[in-house]
């Protein structure tokens, strides 16, 4: 449970993922996968 809370505390740490500016799903989808990326890039 904590993994995955923490996970989506750092998740929102960006910005663009927090609020939604972008309107087409596919977009948004593609910042957070992009966010996703990055905080496992950062462990490796």
């Amino acid at each position: 449970r904590w993994r995955v809370e923490r996970f989506f505390a750092w998740l929102f740490n960006f910005r663009r993922t927090l609020v939604r500016h972008e309107h087409k799903a596919e977009n948004y989808l593609a910042f957070v996968l992009l966010a996703c990326m990055k905080i496992m890039l950062r462990y490796f």
